[in-house]
């Protein structure tokens, strides 16, 4: 399938997916193939505002912006976070990337720099300002991930005080005037106390639920390989040789990828 994001000016058609939000939650329902969206046509827009989004192959997606909960037989509204379990994968893609919009948007409303209603460009993603010139595009946040290894060991880590507790790798975001690999020697420093060499670029994912966009790396340990944890970011950081690890791909995450192709011996 192929993911346009090419901005445009569409209206909706009959056909066209209706993405709506009620706080972190998004309006689906259930049918043979999975989640799905409600249809233009399904649906009578009230108040609110009504935006094209992107489209997947030939289906096109809009954002509807309204304070109204829907109610329509078939649909619910669930959890956005709950991305991870629905199916099919490219239904988890739609909802998240609209949900950073649809924040972006929310966000934005007015402008920072002198308060007056931001409006929308006709040419690109973009709000500007009508009286200060002020412009806001949307907003991607770069981080990493890495997979700290030393031989057939790995580091996996759990979080400390979220509602995600499944292995994970040492991540971060990049702060002011960090490069990428600055931010993998400093991360790796401040949550398990080690130092790093032979930083070695992986892959990339838009997260769409942090608005980040990742970047993911292995690094080799540099000297002593005793753990020390940031118990504030961490609930459990450890060494984990290749026959030791069990999860198995969710095909999803890069996290999830990362360790295992170090499982596979990738890395």
């Amino acid at each position: 399938m192929v993911y346009h994001n090419e901005y445009r000016t569409f209206e909706p058609d009959q056909e066209s997916m209706i993405i709506t939000f009620r706080e972190n939650q998004v309006l689906m329902g259930q049918d043979e193939t999975g989640s799905r969206f409600p249809q233009y046509r399904e649906l009578s827009l009230g108040d609110g505002e009504i935006q094209y989004l992107f489209a997947i192959d030939e289906q096109k997606y809009f954002l509807w912006m309204t304070s109204e909960s829907v109610v329509k037989e078939g649909y619910e509204y669930v959890p956005v976070g709950g991305f991870r379990e629905m199916k099919p994968r490219h239904a988890a893609f739609v909802a998240v990337t609209a949900y950073q919009l649809f924040r972006w948007y929310a966000d934005n409303r007015f402008c920072g720099r002198c308060a007056q209603t931001m409006l929308k460009d006709d040419k690109e993603r973009m709000l500007y300002c009508p009286r200060c010139g002020n412009i806001i595009y949307p907003r991607i946040a770069p981080a990493v991930i890495v997979g700290v290894v030393d031989g057939d060991r790995l580091i996996m880590t759990k979080y400390a005080g979220r509602e995600y507790n499944r292995y994970a790798l040492v991540a971060g975001f990049t702060e002011i005037g960090e490069s990428l690999e600055q931010t993998v020697e400093r991360e790796v420093m401040e949550e398990v106390g080690l130092r790093v060499k032979n930083i070695r670029y992986y892959k990339s994912q838009p997260w769409s639920m942090s608005g980040t966009l990742l970047s993911g790396f292995f690094a080799e340990l540099d000297g002593n390989d005793e753990i020390t944890m940031d118990e504030e970011e961490l609930s459990e950081a450890a060494w984990f040789h290749r026959n030791e690890i069990t999860i198995q791909d969710d095909t999803i995450s890069l996290t999830r990828e990362m360790i295992m192709a170090f499982k596979a011996g990738l890395f």
